[in-house]
């Protein structure tokens, strides 16, 4: 559910109201009982719920789940490979 930010045009009162889209929008001002308040355009508010995020959250229990943090078992990784020999150090001549 959205939460909305509202203002009250009589005392200037402004308060946070979460509510369903469908839900009709306050119209009396909790602090002075005024029928003056209207919605507010401001920054988007949201509210994280449970204990993960999309992979944890939203998969069932038979499901794969990939990037958890907690999964106990580091990936295997490839041992690095060994650096090139160095190349020789080329021979002096005598051009003479």
């Amino acid at each position: 559910m959205p939460i909305y930010e509202f203002a009250c045009g009589q005392c200037g009162h402004h308060f946070d109201h979460l509510q369903k889209f469908s839900d009709p929008d306050p119209t009396a001002c909790p602090s002075c009982g005024a029928d003056s308040l209207h919605r507010c355009v401001s920054a988007p508010t949201f509210r994280l719920a449970g204990k993960g995020w999309y992979e944890t959250d939203f998969k069932g229990a038979g499901d794969h789940k990939h990037n958890l943090a907690d999964s106990g078992a580091a990936p295997a990784s490839a041992p690095a490979p060994a650096p090139a020999p160095a190349p020789a150090p080329a021979a002096a001549t005598s051009g003479n």
